[in-house]
């Protein structure tokens, strides 16, 4: 077989063994190793060549990032910080028509800030953030299409897990990948607000309950749609309070964000910092006890356990790929094809946005990249803006079904039994079109990508 026969087959292997239950790392694995064999001919060579592929793939300390950006977020998320970013933006965008939409998306980016993990968000702010949208009179889909939306913003605003994984993968500087996706994550958070004050004006039926049935009595006023939101009655927070709120969401950002960027700590040695940090807020606020901490190590081990087994797979891949020459015919073909870069691009995000729909973002990220990113940089492309164009096209996967990780982690937080699986995907459609506005944006316009170009 030729090495562009390979890819396709091995690619279409990989996604029915993933889709037939099996592990993403032990289909990749599989499919690398058969796939050396009927190259070479040789089992133990395939083997030796595999294994060597695994000792090189975590042999780096840049992998320590990894568990410890992961136990930072497990342990802010323990601390309540998310219910204490919700509380910050309640109060001054609460009087705003579409304002408890508008406070969840600006909650749930600061959280993504300090924690990374989309699904982190969801589930936190699916307590937090839903029962008092109900409360005062929106729709449950508007609320819980709008949790399912802004949790995106934890993998693209870092510190972002799958930029690290996208940064190790391509052997990119994670601080780099960081920076670069800032000014994306500002761009997709006030689409998302202008899309939630737009449908509280255009399409009130959707955003407030017409019916007032999940409104509690003290909620009744706004049900159904009326004063819709205007008439809330102001935050009852004083302003110390809202200040003590904030300053430890505003320090830790500052200490590990600002610490990357201001060249003082590696992105290793932030994550050694910011977790610190973390759990030494916990402790003064006596929100983590000594069981709540070891479920967090445990959690940890348990998260980084699978992401790296999940690189050394794709490392596998990457060099059986390599071997049968497939990044090479690929870009051939594909320049035979067309000159078009949009053209190619246009291909590339709805290949993922199809992946999306059936396997998790991890995976499609570990499948995709290494076939497509030496065709990107025989255009010309930015390996950084690539991630973030890949990043962004995954995360619409969480959103959608019949995978929507976002979403069933949603369903599954949701203590109000009124509220359907249906319901979630239905409310997350809009902020799915959005993220794909905002992807054609930064595809027409590469330079958005990078917050220090804005203003030339």
């Amino acid at each position: 077989m030729t090495g562009l026969e390979i890819g396709f087959l091995s690619v279409g292997v990989i996604v029915a063994l993933i889709y037939a239950g099996m592990h993403v790392a032990v289909a990749l694995s599989l499919v690398s190793f058969a796939s050396v064999w009927l190259q070479n001919g040789d089992p133990w060579l395939a083997a030796k060549l595999l294994t060597l592929a695994a000792s090189d793939g975590v042999a780096d300390q840049t992998f320590a990032v990894i568990p410890l950006f992961v136990m930072m977020g497990l342990i802010m998320s323990a601390s309540d910080v998310g219910r204490d970013a919700y509380d910050v933006g309640d109060h001054f965008l609460r009087r705003i028509r579409g304002g408890l939409g508008l406070a969840t998306v600006s909650s749930n980016a600061v959280f993504a800030a300090v924690t990374g993990v989309s699904i982190a968000s969801a589930a936190v702010f699916t307590r937090v953030a839903v029962p008092e949208m109900l409360r005062l009179g929106y729709s449950p889909r508007f609320a819980v299409g709008t949790v399912a939306g802004s949790s995106v913003l934890g993998m693209l605003i870092p510190p972002s897990i799958l930029l690290i994984i996208y940064a190790i993968l391509t052997e990119q500087s994670i601080g780099q990948m960081f920076f670069a996706g800032i000014g994306p994550g500002i761009i997709l958070s006030a689409v998302y607000c202008g899309g939630i004050v737009a449908m509280a004006y255009l399409v009130p039926a959707f955003v407030f309950d017409q019916t007032g049935r999940f409104a509690t009595p003290d909620g009744v006023a706004v049900a159904g749609g009326g004063p819709v939101g205007v008439d809330l009655p102001p935050s009852r927070r004083s302003g110390r309070e809202i200040v003590a709120k904030s300053a430890p969401i505003v320090g830790l950002i500052g200490i590990v964000l600002g610490g990357i960027y201001g060249g003082i700590f590696t992105p290793t040695e932030a994550g050694a910092v910011g977790t610190l940090a973390a759990l030494l807020l916990a402790v003064v606020r006596r929100k983590l006890s000594l069981g709540a901490f070891w479920g967090v190590l445990k959690e940890t081990g348990h998260l980084t356990a699978a992401v790296c087994f999940l690189v050394i797979a794709a490392t596998m891949y990457t060099r059986s790929l390599g071997l049968a020459g497939v990044p090479i015919e690929i870009g051939a073909m594909v320049q035979t094809a067309t000159e078009s870069f949009l053209v190619v691009i246009l291909v590339y995000v709805l290949v993922i946005l199809f992946l999306g729909t059936i396997i998790d973002s991890v995976s499609i990220i570990l499948i995709m990249v290494p076939l497509f990113l030496p065709v990107m940089q025989g255009f010309g492309a930015d390996p950084i803006w690539f991630g973030i164009i890949t990043v962004i096209a995954v995360e619409v996967g969480l959103l959608t079904p019949p995978l929507g990780m976002a979403c069933f982690v949603i369903k599954g937080c949701l203590q109000d039994e009124r509220i359907t699986l249906g319901d979630v995907f239905m409310g997350a459609a809009p902020f799915a079109l959005m993220m794909i506005f905002v992807l054609a944006l930064l595809t027409a316009w590469p330079d958005l990508v990078y917050i220090d170009r804005w203003f030339g």
